[in-house]
């Protein structure tokens, strides 16, 4: 029981501060403006969240073009310690090898996860028509991904279900990593 507990409160923990470095790096890569001068409530609480892992970070890990890699760093650098974490509280007996693969999964996992969310935000703040920075945001943070979806797949009775779709193929491509991390753990 104490072992589900810390294990529950340490995912949750993780997933929130890695989930915030993951959009932290994805926000920047799409230029969407994160500083309070620009309006955006959601760039001020992913600042607020991760400033104080990724901007250390970045002091030694530098960017790749648009891609922040600090930010990326921190989100595994997050999921590692998690793992590592249950790993001791488990009895650390063997395996250390297979904590940064799960890391990694996880880390994967966190952003199928994550874009998962960002879409049904996206679908339900399409029903209702509001006119706001955060709902900006999250049509932006969706765009890439939909763009190629709306192409091929054409509106019915005026209804775009190029969100079901995108949910659709994040769900495949978690039931995919959940099979490729069981066969990468069974491999080492």
């Amino acid at each position: 029981m104490f072992f589900q507990i810390i294990s529950l409160l340490l995912e949750v923990v993780a997933g929130i501060l890695g989930g915030a470095c993951l959009l932290r790096l994805y926000m920047q890569y799409q230029r969407i403006p994160m500083s309070s001068r620009s309006g955006n409530p959601l760039g001020r609480f992913v600042f607020a969240l991760t400033d104080w892992l990724v901007l250390p970070l970045r002091r030694v890990v530098p960017a790749l073009g648009r891609i922040d890699t600090a930010s990326l760093v921190a989100a595994f650098l997050l999921e590692l310690t998690q793992f590592l974490l249950l790993w001791l509280l488990a009895g650390a007996d063997g395996g250390l090898f297979a904590v940064p693969i799960l890391a990694a999964f996880g880390l994967l996992r966190l952003a199928i996860s994550g874009m998962t969310g960002i879409v049904i935000v996206y679908a339900v703040l399409s029903w209702v028509q509001t006119h706001s920075v955060i709902s900006d945001v999250i049509e932006r943070l969706c765009s890439p991904p939909l763009t190629p979806i709306r192409r091929v797949l054409p509106l019915v009775g005026g209804i775009d279900l190029s969100p079901l779709v995108l949910l659709l193929l994040l769900q495949i491509a978690s039931i995919v990593l959940g099979h490729l991390q069981g066969m990468a753990l069974l491999a080492t």
